[in-house]
């Protein structure tokens, strides 16, 4: 049977396409909204039930109400740790959107076998490595039935029940920590798309997520790192009387993964033909992403999971006020680090006169990196100033990287690397004195603190700056030296990919995988070319 389409039957089907886009669209939408709000009802009435009783310092808490307890923060981390665990799909598609058409199946395929490499190294050695007890520098394990004997924790044999204090199973506790280490892992493809070998991945893969990030992660986050119990007796400088903070990651996790990236992307060069701006004022820059739709869809999945990545990291739903603060300053944040670099880029950029789509979805990524460090300790006007402060930067830094002729697709030394350590030396400036939560249902013991701003003096900002420069120059230096002697081994397992490889047909998508992200389809029918001459269509 034929079939005779007109241009109004063409114009008719396709948006009726559209309808039922929005529409399954409208439908996840709610669905995620729902969800999201029976979260929120039980962080709100839960705590009415079992945190009564946080304000009595020496009040008991029975089995009960403890194992209650226990149980709604387990629930409350594997929550959080799923959200954070989607922000992949915001990472693969930020990406992709902003790489180049020839390198996306690249981008995707990093990305995929980057989260499965990671699950498979944390669950080895990364969670030992980073939460085991050992000394200031690397973990390994906890103490064993004598008290003394330090046992190992690799391949999570010899665990506790819980970790630490926090009444969190050290298995709701793993699956937590790997989304976020591999949050790390993800960041660094950014800036070594497009030129990158996927078999150099590997390799740089296993030393960044199973080794660099655990250890040097340890530092901050450990039960004994030097960083995390600087100033006490007996330990690094005592004489400060500051400890380093970073409550969810701007360092641990952001500039930990920035700085590698820029390592990275110094190693491998700029991707072929690459023209930068101090070369060519008219035909240099960035060359434009291939889908900026997906890349701002993407943007906008990384902000939802980091209500997980932030609020998540109490590990505990009981304290409902520290919980609402910390989203409201994440989203504070994150809209004044979006607006502060769309103006940026309006007045000074190289669109000027033009509202700049890619700078300010970096800008409210990077307001949401710059916010995660002090997110518990500041108030809501605190995390506006330092957010649009992380807009600026993140401006400012895309440029300089590209003065220095770094080739970085994404931004993600800027996004990551530059605004984690702002965030982390903000809290030295914006921590108000006013927030914190040292009883049984408190964000992790955290104590409060007050920065320069608020009358607390300059030791908070001193440890910060210690703290932070401390893993961003060690980071650089170790992941260089890995980088550039991958670098030196033969192909196929160099880093850099093959000339031939890099500028062939199809670009490292079907050099390296066989495929392109958009097959060439015969059959595809230009419709606006049909609509133009009126053509009928004869099925």
């Amino acid at each position: 049977m034929k079939v005779k389409f007109t241009k109004v039957n063409l114009l008719s089907s396709v948006r009726q396409l559209t309808r039922e886009k929005w529409a399954l669209g409208a439908t996840i939408f709610a669905g995620k909204m729902i969800g999201l709000g029976l979260v929120v009802l039980a962080m709100m009435i839960l705590p009415g039930f079992f945190g009564t009783k946080a304000h009595a310092a020496a009040e008991v808490y029975t089995a009960h109400e403890t194992t209650m307890m226990n149980t709604v923060n387990t629930v409350w981390t594997l929550v959080a740790a799923f959200l954070v665990f989607g922000m992949q799909a915001g990472f693969v598609m930020l990406e992709a959107g902003f790489a180049r058409k020839r390198e996306t199946v690249n981008v995707l395929m990093e990305c995929v076998f980057d989260t499965c490499l990671c699950g498979i190294l944390f669950y080895a050695v990364g969670y030992a490595f980073m939460f085991g007890h050992g000394n200031g520098f690397i973990g390994w394990g906890g103490l064993g039935a004598d008290g003394k004997t330090i046992t190992n924790w690799f391949f999570l044999q010899n665990t506790p029940a819980t970790y630490e204090a926090t009444g969190i199973p050290v298995l709701a506790h793993w699956i937590f920590q790997y989304a976020f280490a591999d949050t790390c892992s993800t960041i660094v493809s950014g800036a070594m798309i497009g030129r990158t070998s996927f078999r150099g991945d590997i390799l740089y893969s296993i030393g960044i997520t199973g080794f660099i990030y655990p250890i040097i992660g340890h530092w901050a986050w450990g039960p004994d790192g030097f960083l995390a119990l600087m100033g006490s007796a007996g330990n690094f400088l005592p004489s400060l009387g500051q400890g380093f903070r970073d409550f969810a990651g701007s360092t641990v996790v952001h500039t930990i993964g920035g700085i590698a990236s820029l390592a990275g992307a110094i190693v491998l060069g700029p991707r072929l033909g690459r023209v930068f701006k101090r070369d060519d004022k008219e035909k240099g820059g960035m060359p434009p992403g291939h889908n900026l739709l997906v890349a701002a869809v993407g943007g906008f999945i990384l902000w939802f999971g980091w209500y997980g990545f932030n609020p998540g990291s109490t590990l505990s739903a009981m304290d409902g006020q520290g919980i609402g603060r910390v989203a409201a300053n994440t989203t504070l944040a994150a809209c004044a680090g979006g607006m502060t670099a769309m103006f940026a880029a309006l007045w000074w950029g190289g669109t000027k006169g033009k509202f700049d789509l890619g700078f300010t979805v970096n800008g409210f990524l990077a307001g949401l990196v710059a916010i995660t460090c002090p997110c518990y300790w500041v108030s809501p006007f605190g995390a506006i100033m330092l957010g649009g402060v992380a807009g600026f930067i993140v401006f400012a830094g895309i440029y300089l990287i590209e003065w220095f002729r770094i080739d970085d697709p994404v931004g993600a030394v800027s996004v990551h690397g530059f605004a984690g350590l702002w965030g982390t030396i903000s809290l030295g400036l914006f921590a108000s004195g006013q927030y914190g939560a040292t009883g049984p249902t408190g964000a992790d013991n955290s104590a409060p603190v007050t920065g320069l701003f608020y009358g607390g003096g300059a030791s908070v900002l001193e440890a910060q700056l210690i703290g932070t420069f401390t893993i961003a120059i060690a980071v650089f230096v170790v992941t260089f030296v890995m980088m550039f002697a991958i670098n030196k081994l033969g192909h196929p397992w160099k880093l850099r990919i093959e000339e031939h490889g890099e500028l062939g047909v199809g670009g490292l998508d079907v050099f390296d995988h066989g495929i392109e992200v958009y097959p060439p389809q015969d059959e595809d029918v230009s419709l606006s070319g049909l609509f133009e001459k009126g053509t009928k269509v004869t099925a």
